[in-house]
C-alpha cells in the first residue's frame, strides 16, 4: 500500500489530515481509573447475568444453562472461567458421579451486585416508559418498502 506524500511526516509532527492535534483539555485520569477497573470486572456478554443468578445461591452449570436459556453452553462456559479469573466466581467440583461443579460468588463479586441492581432498575424504567408511550406515527412523505428508490414522494 503506498501512502500519500507527507502521510509519514504528518503523522511525526502529530498532525491528522492536515490539523493540529489539540491538546485535551480534561484532567489526565489516574494511571488506574477506578470506574474502569471495576467495568472491566464486567465485562463480556452475559456477565452481568451471570452473576444475578449467581446472587442467591451456588448453582451447577446446568441449572445456570437453564435459569439463562438464551446463552449457549460454550458462552456460559467461557463467562464462568472468566469470572473465576477475575476473582467474581469460585468453582466448587462436587464429588458425584457424574463429577458436576458448583459455582458461587466471593465477596468481590457481591460487591457488584448494587451497580448490577441500579443497572437493571433504570432498564426496568426505561422498558417501563418504551410500554406506555404512544406509538409514532409514521411521517407523510417517507419512503415505503415497495417503491423505487428514485420514485417521486407523495404528500
Amino acid at each position: 500500500m503506498r501512502y500519500p506524500r507527507g502521510y509519514r511526516r504528518a503523522v511525526r509532527n502529530e498532525t491528522t489530515m492536515g490539523l493540529p492535534l489539540r491538546k485535551s483539555k480534561v484532567a489526565a485520569p489516574p494511571p488506574a481509573c477506578p470506574l474502569t477497573e471495576s467495568l472491566t470486572l464486567l465485562r463480556g456478554a452475559w456477565a452481568p447475568n451471570v452473576i444475578w443468578f449467581l446472587s442467591a445461591e451456588p448453582r451447577r452449570f446446568g441449572e445456570l444453562r437453564h435459569d439463562i436459556p438464551r446463552i449457549s453452553a460454550r458462552v456460559l462456559s467461557a463467562r464462568l472461567r472468566e469470572l473465576e479469573s477475575r476473582g467474581l466466581v469460585t468453582r466448587r467440583v462436587l464429588d458425584t458421579s457424574p463429577p458436576s461443579a458448583e459455582y458461587a460468588l466471593t465477596a468481590l463479586g457481591r460487591e457488584l451486585l448494587p451497580a448490577i441492581d441500579a443497572l437493571a432498575a433504570v432498564g426496568r424504567r426505561l422498558i417501563q416508559q418504551w410500554e406506555t408511550a404512544a406509538p409514532v406515527p409514521r411521517a407523510r412523505g417517507t419512503r415505503t418498502a415497495g417503491r423505487q428508490k428514485g420514485a417521486r414522494l407523495v404528500e
